[in-house]
């Protein structure tokens, strides 16, 4: 088994939270701690490297970074969960197809636990709930390694997404836990969910730790 760190980042600001994931994925070397981030972010929409102009339809005041995650433009904010696996793919001797195979499991297992029956979908990555997207998925795989991630909606204000085509699908509707009644505190789901990835990947825990990350970002609010 690879050994895997959960660390509980709080509110945190995106820009800081991506540079700090892509400098540890560069600086890991091949002996590298695998780790799993788990954050919410303030109000941002994040722009992947596909990401076209003409999905951000009205931003207004919410910022817009540019990332280098693959897909288009999604959103985050207050109440959604953001979880980060950052592992070793050459060591796990699995590929990109396994890897967002495994995240969208980890999805449906967790809303499963909740009495919410979630699918994928071929060609859109991601979990759903009937015509609704309620889960989103991101990465990038560099030096063999992945970092960025899942997000999964809790109970949020929806109303940015619709600034925006989701993922570049104009007209898709978002939801969230809370429209089912399953409402719980974002960081206990986030740790369920890592918990859900420990598992899936068949990784082995160790230090799991609950303050953000000393040296690496400014967390705005605890979780």
């Amino acid at each position: 088994m690879t050994g895997v760190s959960i660390q509980c980042l709080g509110r945190a600001d995106y820009a800081e939270t991506f540079a700090a994931m892509r400098a540890y994925n560069d600086a890991r070397g091949r002996q590298g701690d695998d780790q799993i981030w788990i954050v919410e972010h303030p109000p941002v929409y994040t722009q992947g490297l596909a990401g076209k102009p003409e999905h951000l339809l009205n931003p207004g005041d919410i910022p817009v970074v540019q990332t280098d995650r693959g897909g288009q433009v999604t959103y985050h904010g207050p109440g959604q969960i953001v979880v980060y696996p950052l592992l070793d793919l050459k060591r796990l001797k699995i590929g990109p197809k396994a890897l967002v195979n495994g995240l969208e499991q980890v999805l449906i297992d967790e809303l499963a636990a909740l009495g919410i029956v979630a699918e994928r979908r071929q060609g859109a990555p991601g979990v759903y709930v009937g015509a609704d997207k309620i889960a989103s998925l991101g990465l990038r795989i560099r030096h063999g390694c992945c970092y960025h991630g899942l997000s999964l909606n809790v109970d949020m204000d929806l109303e940015p997404f619709a600034r925006i085509n989701p993922c570049g699908y104009a007209g898709l509707n978002m939801s969230q836990l809370a429209d089912f009644n399953a409402q719980d505190d974002v960081f206990v789901i986030g740790q369920r969910l890592a918990a859900r990835i420990v598992e899936q990947f068949d990784l082995s825990l160790s230090n799991p730790r609950t303050a953000r990350i000393e040296g690496t970002l400014t967390s705005t609010a605890g979780p």
